[in-house]
């Protein structure tokens, strides 16, 4: 899936183009993805490919594309504080943009399949802690990631504000999903190809609207024990922040305004990005034109400089009645030469 926005030659390039196509459309998100260089999640080797609104793979790794990432970071609707799980957490990537929403009191869960994707994503989540300059800009909610089969999760597991499912989910497991949802919440997951936001409104009521048509592939079914039941998963506990984790939240932030309102009394501005010029894509198309005229109809194809000529000609002498509609052409071999006709 992807190919929805053009590629970006980096992370704030793209993030241009997701929010020119209306995919990324609040200013949290906005933030959320910049913060986070897509590329940073990447191989050795593979980030040439990290700016293109296109789907990854390697091995157990993936990465959807970012018009998918985006249309989910808006559909979750996430506020700080708020609790969220991650079903098929895998690099963390977007594990990591939530938690730059829900902030430090928030509740930052993801569960993966596969063990060495997870010790992927808690290097990646390391590296950003330690080296990222957009880490103290924020208040982090850290994610915490767990080896194990989402369908498989304790039944006395703790419910969620906001939960995202990243792969296919069979209609069999549609009310599984459901019950880890607490009332209010939303839930987004993709069932029968499309990309669907579930809001649980009362203990047996819900709404759903779809977002978008996708291609996911579907939930791996859980394996059974030697008993012939399922293992279950534990997710990671609720657990209230100590007063050593309090204190440090609270001088990070104080800092932070301090630096802040000192900047600005100086008269220092954090500069955006530059902005770069577009460049367009010269598409082509057909080189056959069919004018309406008087009393038959003329047919150019492969010289359009007499093309063009002809119909001016034909044009002063009034025998065009009217042309229906005027686009710009230019030939294969003669690209940058541009002819437009006149409407009547």
């Amino acid at each position: 899936m992807g190919g929805a926005v053009s590629a970006g030659e980096d992370n704030d390039d793209l993030i241009d183009n997701l929010k020119e196509a209306q995919y990324i459309r609040t200013e949290s998100v906005e933030q959320a993805f910049r913060a986070i260089d897509r590329g940073d999640y990447y191989l050795e080797g593979y980030r040439d490919n990290a700016y293109k609104d296109l789907a990854w793979k390697h091995g157990n790794i993936h990465l959807s594309a970012p018009c998918i990432y985006s249309e989910v970071m808006e559909a979750l609707k996430l506020q700080p504080g708020l609790s969220f799980l991650n079903l098929g957490s895998g690099t963390g990537y977007l594990s990591t943009m939530v938690g730059l929403i829900l902030g430090p009191f928030g509740i930052n869960h993801g569960i993966e399949l596969h063990s060495d994707v997870v010790e992927y994503a808690k290097e990646k989540l390391e590296s950003f802690i330690k080296y990222s300059d957009s880490f103290d800009k924020f208040e982090f909610c850290e994610p915490a990631f767990v080896v194990g089969n989402c369908l498989e999760i304790a039944s006395d597991s703790h419910q969620y504000d906001r939960i995202y499912c990243g792969a296919g989910v069979q209609k069999d497991h549609e009310n599984y999903m459901k019950i880890l949802l607490k009332v209010g919440g939303i839930l987004v997951m993709p069932i029968e190809d499309q990309l669907t936001q579930i809001l649980r409104t009362g203990q047996n009521t819900w709404e759903s609207k779809n977002i978008l048509a996708v291609s996911f592939a579907p939930l791996v079914q859980p394996n059974r024990n030697d008993n012939g039941k399922h293992d279950t998963v534990g997710l990671p506990p609720c657990a209230v922040r100590n007063l050593q984790d309090l204190a440090r939240i609270y001088i990070r932030r104080t800092l932070r305004n301090f630096i802040n309102e000192e900047m600005k009394a100086k008269g220092i501005a954090q500069k955006a990005p530059p902005k770069r010029k577009r460049r367009r894509c010269r598409r082509r198309r057909i080189n056959t034109y069919v004018f309406v005229v008087t009393n038959h109809t003329y047919t150019g194809t492969p010289d359009v400089k007499a093309t063009a000529k002809s119909m001016h000609q034909l044009t002063a002498e009034g025998q065009i009645l009217s042309v229906t509609s005027c686009k710009s052409f230019s030939h294969e071999s003669q690209r940058g030469s541009t002819y437009r006709l006149p409407v009547s």
